[in-house]
């Protein structure tokens, strides 16, 4: 299953627009595959995340 990386929960079955808006101005909070709440660091050059399980998963500067 993958899950939404702004609220953690399924993609399937659920409205993500509001999710999708707010991506565009903030950093992933959960990770896709795993639903795992991702450790985020933000710069002023951009930002990391960190899933314990699958490692950096995003990029972003």
């Amino acid at each position: 299953m993958t899950w939404c990386d702004r609220c953690g929960e399924a993609l399937s079955g659920a409205d993500h627009t509001a999710c999708a808006a707010a991506r565009r101005l903030e950093p992933p909070r959960f990770c896709p595959d795993c639903r795992r709440r991702m450790k985020v660091q933000v710069l002023p050059s951009g930002w990391s995340a960190v899933c314990a399980e699958h490692g950096t998963r995003m990029m972003a500067g």
